[in-house]
């Protein structure tokens, strides 16, 4: 009896795991998902930090989009222009020429160059000063509010709060934008990696306006542009930009600027 009782039961548990075995054998087949060999080439190349800075849902995403065609092989931003050939190799397609580029904060107002309009006492973090009043405490509201958001969700430790204003260490920066989304300001762009020369202010208040909030604002005197040989320098809002296809390096620019704006 004990015998038969031992053999029912190694039946029943054979029979169980034959069908087990069997059903996820089938499902395996049935929902198969394909793996296409150059979306795995290129994850494998990419540098694997997810920062999201290509605009995908990180590399697996970007991966995905370039073995369909539907990203740039040089779309990384952190793996930049050797990672854009490597992928290219992958694809069998040219790469195309990158211009490697770094984040910059337009803005020179730190705790010397501007005036406060009040003490702020609270939680240090750029996105909860636009509940106090004019948005912070420096009279500049166009200003760095210097309580680091850049710099927590910097992910390559790129950007430091200097004497109370973000800047960017453009040989750390990997151009993924992280920063860019996080200031609640607006005050950070990306910028040539070889660019010579930037206008480190954001202000759009007149020219008088500006100069009561800060020492080295942009007041929109146009004396950059009009002394440019390239016409590289835009005025909108009272303050100056410059177009970097144009812009040569000589450096003028700065050289006229009354407020030292342009650095």
């Amino acid at each position: 009896m004990e015998i038969a009782g031992i053999m029912v039961a190694t039946a029943v548990v054979g029979g169980v795991g034959l069908f087990v075995g069997l059903f996820l054998g089938v499902a395996a087949i049935k929902f198969k998902v394909d793996v296409d060999e150059k979306e795995e080439a290129v994850l494998g190349v990419l540098p694997g930090n997810n920062c999201g800075g290509c605009g995908y849902a990180g590399c697996s995403g970007l991966a995905a989009a370039i073995a369909k065609g539907e990203a740039a092989v040089n779309a990384c931003p952190v793996g930049g222009e050797k990672v854009g050939k490597l992928i290219a190799e992958i694809m069998g397609v040219e790469a195309g020429d990158s211009v490697r580029q770094a984040a910059f904060v337009q803005c020179k107002g730190d705790c010397d160059n501007t005036t406060l309009d009040y003490e702020y006492y609270g939680i240090e973090d750029c996105r909860m000063l636009s509940f106090v009043p004019n948005g912070g405490a420096k009279s500049c509201n166009y200003g760095c509010l210097g309580f680091g958001s850049c710099v927590k969700a910097c992910p390559f430790d790129a950007v430091h709060i200097v004497n109370g204003v973000a800047v960017v260490d453009k040989e750390k920066c990997k151009a993924c934008g992280k920063c860019i989304a996080a200031c609640p300001k607006n005050l950070i762009t990306l910028v040539p990696y070889e660019a010579k020369h930037m206008v480190a202010c954001s202000s759009r208040d007149k020219g008088p306006v500006t100069m009561k909030a800060c020492q080295v604002g942009c007041i929109g005197c146009q004396l950059c542009k009009k002394n440019c040989p390239a016409d590289a320098i835009v005025i909108e809002d009272f303050n100056a930009t410059i177009d970097y296809e144009k812009c040569t390096g000589c450096g003028l620019c700065k050289e006229k600027c009354p407020k030292k704006a342009i650095i």
